[in-house]
């Protein structure tokens, strides 16, 4: 799951114990946050569009999909004026922070590992937000902590 430092960065989780994950408009994410995310499933933070960009820390999913309440505000960036409250268009997990890795583990040294080379994050193009991963490349990619 990524998210600009600037914006939200693993510090801040850490700080805060707990997030609800707001601001996704895709809907292959959101039915992934609806159909796939369990709670006790762990993610990966990943920071994007900063200096260094790659694998920050770990959180759990402590509470599956609900209305992303952010799609009800007009003044919000992540408004949708054809959401409703009875049928909301967008949805979110809470996560709770694991840890922060001692560093980051960065996106050209996952491209440059034959390991990783089916992860979605890797692909050119690739624009989304949340992507999933099999539990053996979890566990390879916490090997490079």
């Amino acid at each position: 799951m990524k998210s600009e430092p600037d914006t939200f960065s693993i510090d801040d989780l850490e700080q805060s114990e707990t997030q609800f994950w707001d601001g996704v408009r895709n809907y292959r994410v959101r039915n992934m946050f609806r159909d796939k995310m369990q709670v006790r499933d762990r993610a990966l933070f990943y920071h994007s569009s900063c200096k260094e960009i790659g694998l920050a820390g770990e959180m759990e999913i402590i509470k599956g999909a609900t209305a992303d309440s952010t799609q009800f505000e007009p003044k919000s960036d992540y408004y949708d004026p054809g959401a409703k409250k009875d049928t909301p268009r967008w949805l979110g997990p809470t996560v709770r922070f694991v840890k922060k890795f001692k560093r980051i583990i960065t996106l050209p040294e996952i491209k440059n590992n034959p390991n990783f080379q089916k992860l979605l994050i890797v692909e050119k193009g690739n624009r989304l937000s949340v992507t999933e991963i099999t539990r053996a490349e979890y566990i390879e990619l916490k090997k490079l902590i």
